[in-house]
């Protein structure tokens, strides 16, 4: 069994792109699932779809078949070339791939390092999954070990101290560019999902009044009472009014497609900064000689430029990464030698019970002589395997024994496709896992 990551992120391909790979509904996403895990060479998958990243996470028995197959699928979703995805995509296999995740859930690979967002839009990636009967439990554990990884990395550096996210880096900018100016100020904010929220909080931490907008006023209302008195709520309906009244917007809908057009602009001579936070893109482009249009990737570039502490203490974040990636892997190996070694032991235990049923038939051993035979053979064979089994549990913790033991399944014809590994995990288990 392999792990694999394809990756679409916002290192390795551009925004447009990741707009037509995003999944425009849980509907389209689960059909691409369940297409996935048809195919006899995947075992689990599923699929982390933010504003930064379309990545789909693999549990394989052939890497090379799977990694063809997710842009085969990934094609027909989007409609783009197979080969133009195989040049952007970013492939991931076995170690890389756990390292890679334990990277995302640390918040280490996100367009702002530290973001607070990630770790729960994995987790909740897999409980799609899961619910859908598209992930289980080979994934599963890689979860939990990446989001114990990802507690130490917050607990170890301070890479998450005063949490940074895109909404953030959006309201430091508008704050950068209007300077004190913007007290005072109302800021429009389009989307009351969590990174709308994000936007207000911040805008209100800066001294501007919030207008939310959002489709589901009742929603948007709940969410502008709990903000406080100076978050006024409305619905998309009076967009243009505001679109045309204030100067400062920032939007982070769900919606499909883009939701301010340039038709909805009647007065062109009114200053604006807007900041599209949203994967599809809410602001369609439009030249206007007095808009100052921010998008994911622009706010990428200014969180680069600002935030070299963070770079520093990622660099501790990665060897705590590195670390628990090996102790993935040395706990996976140890694990999966346990269920090989029980069924050893059962198949002699199956042999020394034929043989002494043939010996008793033919009358080979007197009757009354049989339990002493037993443990006779129970004794010699287990003095027999005794250094073997030592020596297997000792090669599996190394990475260059992994075809050896292998060979010993296929030699003893060894399953363990479908064994449940938990019972075995007291034994060897050091970071826990709940699958």
């Amino acid at each position: 069994m392999y792990y694999q990551v394809i990756s679409f992120s916002h290192k390795n391909c551009e925004q447009a792109m990741r707009e037509r790979l995003a999944f425009p509904n849980d509907e389209a996403k689960a059909t691409f699932l369940n297409q996935l895990v048809g195919f006899e060479f995947v075992h689990e998958a599923f699929v982390v779809s933010t504003c930064n990243r379309v990545e789909i996470v693999l549990a394989t028995r052939d890497n090379f078949s799977s990694y063809h197959a997710v842009l085969g699928l990934m094609s027909q979703l989007s409609d783009m070339n197979f080969y133009e995805l195989k040049t952007a995509a970013r492939r991931y296999d076995d170690e890389e791939a756990i390292e890679h995740i334990f990277s995302v859930v640390s918040s280490l690979d996100s367009l702002v390092i530290g973001e607070s967002q990630i770790t729960g839009q994995v987790k909740e990636a897999f409980r799609f999954s899961f619910q859908n009967g598209t992930a289980e439990r080979k994934l599963n554990r890689v979860i939990s070990y990446a989001v114990k990884c990802a507690a130490e990395v917050r607990n170890a550096t301070n890479i998450s101290q005063n949490p940074i996210s895109i909404a953030s880096v959006a309201v430091s900018q508008a704050h950068k560019l209007l300077g004190d100016n913007i007290h005072g100020m109302k800021g429009i904010v389009v989307g009351a999902g969590d990174m709308g929220v994000l936007a207000a909080k911040h805008l209100l931490r800066v001294g501007c009044d919030v207008v939310l907008i959002g489709r589901d006023i009742e929603k948007v209302q709940t969410t502008a009472d709990m903000l406080g008195e100076n978050v006024k709520a409305d619905t998309m309906e009076n967009l243009p009014k505001y679109l045309n009244r204030y100067r400062l917007l920032f939007s982070a809908t769900s919606a499909k497609d883009p939701v301010i057009t340039k038709e909805m602009i009647e007065n062109e001579t009114l200053p604006r900064h807007w900041f599209d936070m949203a994967i599809p893109r809410d602001i369609e482009d439009m030249d206007l000689e007095k808009l100052h249009l921010f998008r994911i990737d622009d706010l990428r570039n200014i969180s680069n430029d600002n935030h070299a502490l963070r770079e520093e203490q990622a660099v501790r974040a990665t060897e705590i990464v590195e670390r628990y990636t090996e102790e993935f892997y040395s706990w996976l190996r140890a694990l999966s030698i346990e269920p090989v070694i029980k069924q050893m032991r059962e198949h002699v235990s199956e042999a020394i019970d034929r043989e002494m049923e043939r010996a008793l038939k033919k009358r080979f051993v007197p009757a009354e002589y049989e339990d002493n035979m037993r443990k006779m053979a129970e004794q010699m064979f287990k003095r027999f395997l005794h250094d073997p089994t030592q020596n297997l549990r000792l090669s599996s913790t190394e990475k260059k024994n992994a075809n050896c033991i292998e060979a010993v399944k296929k030699m003893f014809n060894i399953d363990t496709e479908n064994i449940d590994l938990r019972q075995y995990k007291s034994d060897h288990h050091t970071k826990g896992y709940n699958a």
